[in-house]
């Protein structure tokens, strides 16, 4: 059994590792720390309501050492992770999962490493800094990936977002107010979101012309991309299910995928409809889960040498 802090455990990826982790047949349930400037001392479930009889833990406002503690998720806001690093070296053997965007940009000035397990598996098998990639961006490149792969992306790609607001973190705003939220659905940071630069970094020399849009539901993304050219639909499905046979959270589907069939698991669907002009591929995801705090977990399974999906078959909040 491993020891586990989560730094940041107030907010909506906190709270869901917490669950994930609270319920991990290899992590130690009752020495789990959950670090909370705000809620110090109060339980869990102050925050947390869906925790209310899981546990009896409390929020610390800090953890003094990471000496004997195996694994540190940092669900902070992005910006704070990178001098939260610096302030609390992690001893050897200490494993590190940032869920912000603070070191996703792979480079020889850190040892953090891209935590796609689609395309980085191998690494993260052996890695002790992981940067989790970030929710839109985990549905486009999981989309794309055998496409590049395979270099039939030659042309502009479009793709739109459409995703839940807890997206946007727990401090409100006003485009996550329900009055705004409700019913209504607008664009934001068009060709400029923060996320371009890892779709890129992943996919490659991508002609990417991506539009994030907000929608009226709390969690998921339902991502399409148009790639342009001749594609047949049933030799799609054929490629897709060859390069992700041995990846467990990656469903091909053969009819249209959508948002209720992820939210609560860390499954991404992904589905076609071609043309003689192009293809449209359609990736849903949880925005909280596969698009942080499960992926996140999957990343520490891999790390640590543990089954890929323990404490991950969750099922889908359908109905």
């Amino acid at each position: 059994m491993i020891r586990v802090a989560v730094i940041g455990a107030a907010g909506y990826t906190g709270g869901e590792t917490l669950r994930l982790l609270l319920q991990h047949p290899n992590v130690d349930a009752a020495s789990i720390v959950a670090v909370s400037s705000s809620h110090a001392g109060k339980p869990l479930a102050e925050a947390h309501r869906d925790l209310l009889g899981w546990t009896d833990l409390l929020f610390v406002a800090d953890v003094a050492s990471l000496t004997g503690i195996d694994a540190v998720f940092l669900c902070m806001g992005h910006g704070k992770s990178a001098e939260w690093v610096r302030q609390h070296p992690a001893p050897r053997g200490t494993r590190v999962i940032d869920l912000s965007h603070d070191f996703r940009a792979m480079s020889p000035d850190h040892p953090f490493v891209y935590g796609l397990p689609e395309k980085y598996r191998q690494r993260l098998t052996t890695a002790t800094h992981v940067a989790n990639p970030g929710c839109l961006a985990t549905s486009i490149e999981l989309a794309l990936l055998p496409l590049c792969e395979r270099g039939d992306m030659t042309g502009d790609v479009i793709a739109h977002t459409i995703s839940g607001s807890t997206g946007a973190g727990q401090q409100p705003i006003d485009t996550t107010h329900v009055s705004w939220r409700h019913s209504n659905v607008d664009s934001y940071k068009v060709f400029r979101h923060q996320h371009e630069a890892e779709i890129k970094q992943t996919l490659g020399d991508v002609k990417l012309h991506f539009v994030p849009l907000r929608g009226p539901f709390t969690r998921g993304i339902y991502a399409t991309c148009v790639v342009p050219g001749v594609f047949d639909a049933a030799e799609l499905g054929q490629l897709y299910t060859e390069r992700y046979h041995d990846h467990p959270f990656v469903v091909i589907r053969d009819t249209p995928p959508d948002v209720k069939s992820v939210v609560n698991t860390n499954m991404c669907h992904i589905g076609f409809a071609a043309s003689e002009q192009g293809v449209l591929i359609v990736s849903v995801i949880d925005n909280l889960l596969k698009g942080a705090s499960g992926q996140a977990v999957q990343n520490m399974n891999l790390m640590f040498g543990f089954d890929e999906t323990s404490g991950l078959r969750t099922k889908a909040s359908v109905y």
